[in-house]
């Protein structure tokens, strides 16, 4: 009975019934009634003031000394830049004076006739005549985007519109074969070492980034390289990216095209190895017969001994 008695008199539990008296004492507003609770409360928002106030102030103060330290990267990298050029002009000088002394040297090597067509064929002197300008540029609005079953669809080069590094050099293949006896692509001459190639989207020429459009200048006869290369499969190839993608490409015959000399050329000229006579060839065949045959000899005469 005593339990039952018990449940009849605390119905509430404990827990219960402390919450509510927490709750009574703060008032239907949520706010304490009490001085202390009160004086918590007040404590508290005072403590939360001073942190903020403290954390703007540190960040105040702390603004001009991040100001100065990221001004100080930017005179620092503007600096390097400016020694970084100035040590690429100091490098295109001499280049270029390696280049004026290579031309002298060809031009007084005797033989000037002889000297005049190896620096035009090896790009180290300028050269100028009639010849074809061929301006190939990108598509108007070059689409994106392919399923790769298009080769020219491939990862980093999704822009059908654009020209590739390999076409230029289809380009460029196809006007050697038509005659061409010196191209240049934006100003830059081309030679036996000369390489085109892709980085990202950007074609480089011997390590040089061109842009659109890309001019490229052939001396030669001009009406009839502008013919060939046109009815050759290069000039086809062409032709075929103008229908099928866009690009566009113009070709004209010049009377008088100008071409600068490659920077750096190093002119190597073959020397003939020395053959033997056919006396001095006979003599050590036969030395070689005799040596051969006292060796075999000798390991005869080892040979019995041993048995």
């Amino acid at each position: 009975m005593s339990l039952i008695t018990n449940v009849m008199d605390h119905s509430l539990d404990d827990g219960y019934a402390e919450a509510a008296a927490r709750k009574k004492s703060w008032g239907e507003g949520g706010l304490p009634k009490t001085l202390r609770a009160k004086l918590g409360l007040a404590g508290g928002l005072v403590l939360a003031a001073l942190v903020v106030t403290v954390g703007a102030a540190q960040a105040r103060i702390a603004a001009p000394v991040v100001a100065k330290e990221h001004q100080e990267l930017i005179d620092r990298v503007d600096k390097e830049t400016a020694d970084a050029d100035k040590l690429q002009g100091g490098v295109d000088k001499l280049r270029d004076d390696v280049s004026a002394r290579q031309r002298a040297a060809l031009r007084s090597s005797g033989g000037s006739a002889e000297a005049d067509l190896v620096g035009m064929l090896s790009g180290a002197t300028e050269v100028h005549g009639p010849g074809v300008k061929l301006v190939v540029n990108d598509a108007k609005e070059a689409s994106s985007g392919g399923d790769g079953t298009n080769p020219r669809e491939t990862a980093g080069f999704s822009d059908t519109g654009r020209v590739r590094d390999r076409d230029l050099q289809r380009v460029v293949n196809g006007l050697w074969a038509s005659g061409a006896e010196a191209v240049s692509v934006n100003g830059q001459r081309l030679t036996a070492l000369s390489a085109i190639r892709a980085a990202g989207d950007a074609i480089l020429v011997d390590n040089r980034p061109l842009v659109p459009p890309y001019t490229v200048l052939a001396v030669g006869n001009g009406p009839r390289l502008s013919s060939d290369f046109q009815n050759s499969g290069d000039g086809l190839y062409l032709h075929a990216l103008e229908q099928n993608y866009g690009i566009r490409a113009t070709i004209s015959t010049e009377h008088d095209v100008r071409l600068p000399a490659a920077p750096s050329v190093i002119v190597r000229t073959a020397q003939p190895v020395p053959v033997p006579d056919s006396a001095d060839a006979k003599n050590d065949q036969n030395s070689n017969n005799s040596k051969n045959s006292n060796n075999s000899k000798n390991t005869e005469k080892t040979e019995k001994g041993t048995s």
